[in-house]
């Protein structure tokens, strides 16, 4: 059997805590990243892609100008196996195991590849956590809530990122898209049938990260339904200082603001933004790839639209 990918390069941060895979096979790229908190047996993270590019066009996403195809099952479980083999120790030695669908590409537009890796990867790493975080497309939740409860350890984040639906539709011009109020809803029946707690993720920067925002959030999410998640802004232009004291700032900030209106909130600054492009959305080996195939790389909706950069120091 032809292998899912017949070529993986291996890319290592200075600090050692964190390794990036680019994936190809010649009609596709993906990638994942390999974190551990602060060993492997302690904490072990994985973010793997669901998709080659994606189609959502997020404006800060390295991702967000080009569509190639989405992966299929085995595409993406042999993210997972290679990355796990890459620690060195067995899944079973991990005290934690996450397995994130957060690298690249939509996971809920590519659910003929997705809901059977859930089921696989469920039944390979029955330890490991399993989240779906999404931009939110309009689709039919009733799938996502079933899987959900076929399979225990799936956890649901929805990618949140500003506080009205107006200044979302300038971050993520994906039109087929839920409004901040069905997220809501929809994350409040998720959380009524599997009993457990959605996430909403929110990248602050310099123009979402005010009293006003935090008001709106606790207008539209509950705090005894949803958790929070606060990332920064990566920055997708390799050239550009991806991290700096302003940015992490924002973020902790901002997050305070949502444990004062009642949140349980984890803060997610994820390493090798520097040295390997492995925050959300940097992708500087995919840009790459997507520059030297052109007959592959389809324009997204967000080619030729405004990019959000990282804030920096200066702001």
């Amino acid at each position: 059997m032809r292998p899912a990918w017949t070529n993986v390069k291996r890319i290592d941060a200075a600090a050692q805590n964190v390794a990036k895979f680019v994936f190809d096979n010649g009609t596709a790229v993906a990638e994942a990243v390999l974190y551990k908190y602060p060993d492997y047996a302690t904490r072990t993270v994985i973010c793997c892609s669901t998709q080659s590019g994606c189609p959502v066009g997020c404006r800060f996403c390295g991702a967000g100008d080009n569509f190639v195809r989405s992966l299929s099952t085995d595409e993406i479980i042999a993210q997972v196996e290679h990355s796990i083999e890459q620690t060195g120790i067995q899944a079973s030695e991990m005290k934690r195991l996450q397995i994130m669908f957060m690298s690249m590409g939509e996971p809920l537009l590519n659910l003929k590849g997705l809901v059977p890796a859930l089921r696989q990867l469920y039944r390979m790493y029955p330890n490991a956590a399993l989240l779906i975080s999404t931009s939110a497309p309009i689709i039919n939740y009733e799938v996502v809530r079933e899987i959900s409860m076929e399979i225990p350890t799936i956890g649901l984040q929805f990618s949140v990122h500003e506080s009205t639906d107006a200044a979302r539709d300038f971050l993520v011009p994906f039109k087929k898209k839920l409004t901040l109020a069905q997220i809501a809803a929809e994350g409040a029946v998720w959380h009524e049938v599997t009993g457990r707690n959605p996430f909403f993720n929110y990248c602050a920067h310099d123009g979402n990260s005010s009293i006003e925002d935090a008001d709106r959030l606790r207008a539209l999410f509950d705090p005894h339904v949803w958790n929070a998640t606060v990332s920064v802004v990566c920055e997708r232009s390799e050239g550009m200082p991806a991290t700096n004291d302003h940015q992490r700032e924002l973020a902790s900030d901002f997050s305070l603001k949502l444990v004062e209106r009642g949140y349980d909130v984890r803060v997610f600054d994820p390493a090798g933004q520097d040295t390997i492009g492995g925050g959300c959305g940097q992708l500087w080996f995919v840009q790459k790839w997507m520059q030297d195939h052109p007959d592959l790389a389809r324009p997204s909706i967000g080619r030729g639209l405004p990019v959000v950069h990282a804030p920096t120091n200066a702001a």
